[in-house]
């Protein structure tokens, strides 16, 4: 039986070790922290084929420039002189272009369409009970201005075939019948799902472990024994780990672990924040505030507000500036709501891997032969699990992969 290393522990490596484990092979998750915070506990838990269009678009890096000294926008870029977030920034702007939204878009689209089948197989096949619907998404719009661009993007949806249309105020009106709504107008999306997504890692977490795959946790991998292109072992501080095969799915450490690999892998922690709160909303399908890009998300038993990309480096400080922008973003789109202070203080951080083309890494780098790399999702890290998991499975075992990996190669050039 082959052994397999995952490094990380988040919503990617548990999805991968999910598939490997029903090829039979011998499984060994390493996470250097407690397995229950971060990206795959705060994010907004849509599973969203709308998501077609890559963080690096044209105007991005404009509006990024705008904003950089406003540490309460919704994308603040911190400026430092530090070698790879320059490399970085450099890549990401000639990313922004409309040849690689072209580029990404069926990509973006096949990799999360196949992720919603996944979720759905999952929950049926264990007899998981983790919540999930498909009650769609809303694209709230505050100007016509942003409204006409959303409108754009539904076109392109419907050209890939999506369930995406422009909603008339009657038609919004019926989806939430319930709720004071201060917008122009609203593009949905019928083809979306959300979930909670503390209740899908506690599943499968527990799965695993019943199928006997091994977990160490508050272990960090501090150097990697290499011999022509082949990985020998992991080292901690106080362990040996050896496998035939290792999975990089370490998230915005990554970058440092394919470093020791010779491997470069550009990626910037971009830190998203979230606000849970248990009062009423009456809430019942979730949106994105266009203007603000504030995801609004009806979970089991609360409502979750998450936003912002906040690229400064790897920490988790949180900022009350940027928490209190989600709470006035909620109030402005939704009159009726006030996240109360208690809400606020409670609020919590995660920090996603961004790549500078914002397709992840997905496959075999030539530098090094039996190590996968499945990381850099950035805010589409959940709506990919899935079929990120599946995809290294079909790398490991060597068959036909259930879609192209050409355009999530880790060694493409930026």
């Amino acid at each position: 039986m082959k052994k397999v290393v995952i490094i990380g522990g988040g919503v990617i490596g548990l999805c991968a070790a999910y598939f490997l484990k029903k090829e039979n092979y011998d499984l060994t998750i390493i996470d250097q922290s407690s397995m229950d915070f971060g990206a795959s506990y705060v994010n907004a838990g849509y599973v969203s084929p709308s998501h077609i269009i890559p963080l690096a678009a044209p105007g991005v890096v404009k509006q990024g420039l705008k904003w950089m000294f406003n540490r309460a926008s919704p994308l603040y870029i911190k400026p430092r002189m530090q070698g790879d977030f320059l490399k970085w920034a450099w890549a990401f702007n000639k990313s922004c272009s409309n040849a690689n939204v072209e580029r990404s878009i069926k990509a973006i689209k096949e990799i999360t369409v196949l992720s919603s089948d996944l979720f759905s197989k999952i929950k049926a096949d264990e007899g998981f009970t983790f919540h999930l619907e498909n009650k769609g998404l809303l694209m709230l719009c505050k100007t016509e201005a942003m409204l006409e661009k959303e409108m754009q993007v539904i076109d392109k949806a419907q050209l890939e075939g999506l369930d995406a249309r422009v909603l008339s105020p009657d038609e919004l009106r019926l989806l939430e019948p319930k709720v004071e709504l201060n917008v122009a107008g609203a593009t949905y999306y019928k083809c979306d799902w959300h979930t909670t997504p503390h209740e899908f890692m506690s599943e499968i977490k527990e799965y695993l472990l019943q199928q006997g795959v091994q977990f160490y946790t508050n272990e960090k991998v501090t150097d990697i024994k290499v011999s022509d292109g082949h990985i020998l072992e992991l080292r901690s501080e106080d362990k040996t780990f050896k496998a035939d095969e290792f999975v990089l799915a370490a998230g915005s450490w990554s970058q440092l672990l394919g470093k020791k690999l010779g491997i470069s892998l550009p990626i910037q922690a971009g830190k998203g924040y979230r606000i849970n709160s248990e009062q009423v909303t009456d809430i019942s399908v979730p949106a994105i505030l266009a203007e603000a890009k504030v995801a609004v998300t009806p979970m089991n038993g609360f409502t979750r507000f998450a936003g912002t990309m906040e690229i400064a480096g790897i920490n988790h400080n949180i900022r009350p500036e940027r928490v209190n922008a989600i709470a006035r973003a909620v109030n402005d789109y939704y009159p009726h709501i006030q996240i109360p202070e208690e809400d606020r203080q409670n609020a919590a951080c995660g920090l996603r891997p961004v790549s500078p083309d914002g397709r992840p890494y997905i496959g075999k780098s030539g530098k090094c032969e039996n190590l996968t790399i499945a990381t850099g999702h950035a805010m589409m890290g959940w709506s990919m699990a899935p079929a990120t998991g599946k995809l290294v499975s079909e790398i490991i075992g060597d068959t036909q992969p259930s879609i192209s990996l050409d355009p999530f190669h880790p060694d493409r050039k930026f």
